[in-house]
């Protein structure tokens, strides 16, 4: 099995590279010009967008094939009082950038929507601005000319007191979302709500495919072996492929989350580091039905997480593990 470790956002390596510098809407509404407000909102979007290109062409120079976008890239996007701003004219070229040097080398990209991006909520007004904010991520990976290769990935959400009915509730909106949408959604299992069958269930029910997160699935679980759950999952990929006559190329390998606990007092919470043990024993039990593999880390550290645990695994080699590069290696049972 071929597996390539990827991380998200920021970089611990490169220094004042930040894709996700912001102004607040207090600082914007101060200022007396708006046009001019506007202008600044677009020049530090422009700068989070020349951020990520430095970071993909770090990632790039070591073997870093797959990354997580920064969601913050245009500050105050999806905000109400600027309903009527379009920032996509202003910086089109930026992003046609990014989406131009992604498609050159090949990477996967994708977004995680934050958790106030949720389609299981009873509440109309929070449905709304949920739909708002995946069209809005969605209209970004359109700007860099990505297509439905590029996901996002979003939990179910909360219960509101009946797990039952918002996991039908979730079914019900999720189905009713425009095409653009839905072909560019995955589901992750999280860490207090829905669990890893759940979570599955409901993308086997959907034809949308799963995103399994071994580190939420260990501090939320009924016993479940996510190594058995596994094969279900990897068809959640396939078989999702196979019902969109419109998807480019071939399927997408499965993807899953890593990270580590931070301690025992804090087991939800994400260390610095991925401890290479318990990642190691997955997948080495996934390898002999898996041919291809994505691992997001979601360390503390970030790259630094990832090019620490490159050093681990290199320690393994000959156990079944061997390196192909800076960010890959092959796993055999």
């Amino acid at each position: 099995m071929i597996v390539r470790f990827g991380y998200v956002a920021m970089s611990t390596v490169v220094k004042n590279a930040s894709p996700s510098k912001t102004m607040t809407y207090k600082s914007f509404s101060q200022l007396a010009d708006r046009e001019a407000a506007l202008r600044r909102l677009e020049h530090v979007a422009a700068e989070n967008l020349h951020n990520t290109l430095r970071l993909l062409k770090h990632n790039r120079a070591y073997d870093i094939q797959v990354y997580r976008f920064s969601s913050k890239l245009i500050p105050l996007a999806t905000h109400g009082e600027l309903a009527d701003w379009n920032p996509f004219a202003a910086l089109g070229e930026d992003f046609r950038a990014v989406g131009d040097y992604v498609k050159k080398e090949k990477m996967r990209v994708s977004f995680h929507p934050d958790h106030f991006t949720v389609l299981s909520t009873p509440r109309p007004e929070v449905l709304e601005s949920s739909i708002r904010d995946l069209m809005h991520h969605v209209s970004m990976l359109d700007a860099m000319g990505l297509d439905a290769r590029a996901k996002n990935n979003i939990h179910v959400g909360g219960a509101y007191g009946d797990k039952k009915s918002a996991a039908e509730r979730f079914v019900q909106n999720v189905s009713a979302l425009p095409d653009k949408l839905k072909k560019r959604l995955t589901f992750e299992n999280d860490d207090k709500t829905f669990n890893a069958p759940e979570t599955l269930e409901l993308c086997e029910q959907l034809g949308i495919p799963m995103v399994l997160d071994i580190h939420h699935q260990w501090v939320n679980n009924e016993g479940d072996d996510p190594a058995q759950l596994w094969p279900r999952i990897l068809k959640t990929w396939q078989s999702s492929f196979a019902q969109a006559d419109s998807e480019p190329e071939s399927p997408l390998p499965p993807k899953i989350h890593a990270s580590s606990p931070k301690s025992a007092s804090d087991a939800r919470s994400h260390a610095d580091h991925v401890e290479v043990g318990p990642l190691l024993d997955f997948l080495r039990r996934i390898a002999p039905v898996t041919d291809r593999l994505d691992v997001m880390l979601e360390a503390k550290l970030k790259d630094g997480a990832l090019f620490a645990l490159m050093e681990d695994l290199a320690l393994l080699s000959g156990e079944g593990v061997r390196v192909i590069n800076e960010a890959s290696v092959e796993i055999t049972p």
